[in-house]
């Protein structure tokens, strides 16, 4: 105590080695911790892709049986078909056989339309069209800038197909581009 006032005199200031060792403990705490939390994440990253391989693998194998069982009862179904137009309507085979056929054939062309369809959504139009608009991607150099008014869908729905002579329309690296 001081012999002042009766209050205790105050702690020293620590010394600046000691302080100095203070921030490198929490400066390697830090970096710990840091590390740490890459290695969780990259362990996290390397379980999920595993899991996903695995599945789909398993997906794959699946679908194969899924087909094999459809096509299967496919045929069965056809072949009652052919039958109850043969044996109950009293059509000759050969017709049983043409009718059944070209139902087929108009479920495969209607299936296979709507797969081209659907399929156009696998190109990703509005992200390529965005990323060209930022400067990235085989499309950068046929689209308005970032801060133009001028819209990106209609600069690529206009963007010629071909070049003058026919060949193809090229990026800059020599490589065919696909319009969106």
């Amino acid at each position: 105590m001081s012999a002042d006032n009766g209050t205790p005199p105050p702690d020293p200031a620590p010394d600046l080695l000691e302080t100095l060792r203070q921030v490198g403990a929490a400066g390697r705490a830090g970096v710990d911790a840091t590390l740490d939390s890459a290695k969780a994440m990259r362990t996290l990253v390397s379980a999920d892709i595993s899991l996903a391989r695995s599945a789909a693998g398993r997906t794959l194998a699946l679908t194969a049986v899924a087909i094999v069982f459809g096509a299967v009862a496919g045929l069965l179904l056809t072949a009652a078909l052919v039958a109850v137009l043969a044996l109950r309507f009293g059509l000759p085979w050969s017709l049983s056989l043409l009718i059944v056929g070209l139902l087929c054939l108009a479920g495969a062309g209607i299936a296979g339309w709507r797969a081209m369809h659907y399929f156009e959504h696998t190109r990703m139009k509005a992200t390529r069209r965005q990323l060209a608009r930022l400067g990235i991607g085989e499309l950068a150099e046929h689209t308005p800038e970032a801060g133009s008014a001028q819209s990106t869908r209609e600069a690529t729905e206009h963007m010629p197909p071909k070049q003058t002579n026919g060949a193809p329309v090229k990026d800059r690296r020599g490589i065919d581009v696909t319009p969106p």
